[in-house]
C-alpha cells in the first residue's frame, strides 16, 4: 500500500476559500498527500501558503474572487503558470446572508449565490479544458450544505448549495468520458466561523417549530466535536487513486458521523394510458396513491 505523503506527488490542487478553516484544512491535507498547492481567498492565502511551505510542501497564494467566468479564469490560470498543470479542484468558497424570503433583497441573494455556486462552476468552466488536455483525467470537489436539503430564513444560501449538488451531477457526467470525476460534500464543522448569532437564530426558530434541519432530520450535535480537519479527511480520501470509481456522489461529514445520500429515485407512480387530468389525478385512489403517505409538516 502507498504510504500516506506520496500518493498525490506530482499533483497540482486548487483549493477556494482555502485561508482560514476548511478550506486551509484541506489545502493542508492535501499538502501532506505530496500536492502542490494554489491556496486561493480573498484574504488569509499568504499565510496558508507560509504554513504549507514551512511544513515542507510547494505553494502559491491566489486572492481572485471567483464569483465571475473572469475570477475563475484567473484562479486556474495561476496554477497554470505557477505548476505548468491543474489535477485537483476543490471550491470550498462560501458565504451565508440568513433573510426569511419575504425579508430578502436581491443583493443579498446575488451575494450568496454568486460565490456559493456561480464561483463553482466559474473555476470547474476554466479548469475543465486542462483536465481533458492533459488526458489523465481530473478530481473535482464541490462544497455543499445540509442547508440544501431546507433550511429556514436560508432561502439563497440553500439554493446556491444544492445547486451545487445538481451541478456535480451534470459536470460528473459531461467530463466523465474525459476521466474526471465530480463529487459533492455537505460538510457540519462548528470551528468554521460561520455559526453565528443570525446563523444560531435560524436554527432556533427550527427549534421553536419543530422543523428539521437536514431533510428528515434534526440538527443533533456530533458526538465529537466538528473540526475542520474530519471535512479536510474525507475531500482528500475523494482525490487518491483509491476512489478513482467514484464520481456524481453526494456525501455527508460531521465530527465523527458520515454518509452519502441516495441518488433521487421516485417513490411514488402511476401511470395513464393518454395523459392525465385533473379529474383523473383527484380521483381518490390516484390521490392516495400519489400522495397519501405524506404527513403535515412546516404548516399550522
Amino acid at each position: 500500500m502507498t504510504q500516506q505523503g506520496s500518493r498525490l506527488a506530482g499533483k497540482v490542487a486548487i483549493v477556494t476559500g482555502a485561508g482560514r478553516n476548511i478550506g486551509r484544512a484541506e489545502a493542508l491535507s492535501l499538502m501532506r498527500e505530496g500536492a502542490k498547492i494554489v491556496v486561493n481567498d480573498v484574504g488569509g492565502a499568504e499565510d496558508v501558503v507560509k504554513e504549507i511551505r514551512d511544513a515542507g510542501g510547494d505553494a502559491v497564494a491566489d486572492s481572485h474572487s471567483a464569483s465571475s467566468w473572469a475570477g475563475g479564469e484567473a484562479i486556474v490560470k495561476t496554477a497554470i503558470d505557477a505548476f505548468g498543470r491543474i489535477d485537483i479542484l476543490i471550491n470550498n468558497a462560501g458565504i451565508v446572508r440568513p433573510a426569511r424570503i419575504d425579508r430578502m433583497d436581491e443583493e443579498t441573494w446575488d451575494a450568496v449565490v454568486n460565490i456559493s455556486l456561480k464561483a463553482y462552476a466559474a473555476t470547474i468552466r476554466f479548469a475543465a479544458p486542462h483536465f481533458i488536455a492533459q488526458g489523465d483525467g481530473g478530481v473535482i470537489v464541490n462544497t455543499g450544505s445540509t442547508s440544501g436539503l431546507g433550511h429556514n430564513s436560508m432561502a439563497n444560501y440553500s439554493a446556491a448549495k444544492e445547486g451545487a449538488l445538481g451541478l456535480t451531477r451534470a459536470v460528473a457526467r459531461d467530463l466523465g468520458r474525459y476521466g474526471v470525476r465530480c463529487n459533492l460534500i455537505r460538510p457540519i464543522s462548528h470551528i468554521t466561523g460561520t455559526f453565528t448569532p443570525e446563523i444560531q437564530e435560524t436554527i432556533d426558530i427550527a427549534a421553536e417549530f419543530d422543523i428539521p434541519l437536514m431533510g428528515n432530520r434534526h440538527l443533533g450535535q456530533p458526538r465529537i466535536t466538528a473540526l475542520p480537519e474530519h471535512v479536510a479527511a474525507l475531500t482528500t480520501l475523494l482525490c487518491l487513486p483509491s476512489t478513482a470509481h467514484v464520481t456524481s456522489q453526494d456525501f455527508y461529514v460531521a465530527g465523527d458521523e458520515i454518509a452519502r445520500h441516495a441518488d433521487p429515485e421516485l417513490i411514488r407512480m402511476a401511470f395513464k394510458p393518454g395523459g392525465w387530468t385533473l379529474e383523473a389525478l383527484e380521483d381518490p385512489h390516484t390521490l392516495d396513491n400519489l400522495v397519501g403517505d405524506i404527513r403535515k409538516r412546516f404548516l399550522p
